[in-house]
């Protein structure tokens, strides 16, 4: 796949975009900017997050001290099946995940297709299983001090996390976990988005490119009804 370009797909499918970078690079900034200029009402916006696996099995202190920065602590089959359904034109009831307690909540939010259907996560470049759905894979690439201090500020306001409890897990897990598995998956994306948020040019051209891939997919709707 050219970069910018777009994988075929059978008529009335619907493209997938994959936002993937390392924490705190500016993917849900990117997201909200292609939901602004292509219509909210046109665009599926899913988080890899949603999908961490369940662990009932374990105490709060024991879910507390797993590696979610490893690809394994995601359910993404299930978010791969969520995608198939998505894309044919049939809803999907997203899990919701509870980052204080560490667990799902037993209630869902359902998730209806669009136009569009954005991924974004850290770790959605790194399984080929996304990457083979995608009509279009981004890594957005920030400096490691920026993003550092963007997770601190974001797990200590809305998270409810120590900021003790914040650094060692960066250096225990999030770091290590970026270099051996986020890192590399940048060899996997069409378009690399130096700066995350702040690179107006690179987010101007992506969602022209995104906007163009809705209409067209309208268009052909319309020629098939």
């Amino acid at each position: 796949m050219e970069p910018g370009g777009s994988i075929d797909r059978p008529p009335g499918h619907i493209p997938v975009i994959t936002i993937a970078g390392g924490t705190g690079s500016g993917k849900t900034t990117i997201a909200a900017a292609i939901e602004s200029v292509v219509g909210a009402d046109r665009v599926t916006l899913i988080s890899h997050d949603s999908y961490y696996r369940d662990r009932p099995d374990l105490s709060a202190a024991e879910r507390a001290n797993l590696n979610f920065d490893h690809p394994e602590s995601l359910e993404t089959e299930l978010l791969v099946q969520h995608l198939d359904q998505l894309s044919t034109g049939n809803p999907v009831d997203i899990p919701i995940y509870d980052f204080v307690e560490h667990r799902r909540l037993a209630d869902t939010v359902q998730a209806v297709p669009r136009e569009i259907i954005l991924v974004e996560g850290v770790l959605s470049l790194v399984e080929e299983s996304l990457r083979s759905r995608s009509a279009l894979c981004i890594y957005v690439d920030t400096d490691d001090d920026v993003r550092f201090i963007r997770r601190l500020h974001r797990d200590v306001h809305e998270r409810g996390r120590s900021m003790e409890s914040v650094i060692d897990q960066y250096l225990t897990t999030v770091r290590p976990m970026h270099i051996q598995f986020v890192r590399p998956s940048r060899r996997h994306a069409d378009i690399i988005v130096p700066e995350g948020g702040h690179n107006i040019r690179a987010i101007e051209m992506i969602c022209a490119q995104i906007r163009a891939m809705a209409d067209h997919g309208r268009s052909q709707r319309e020629d098939n009804a």
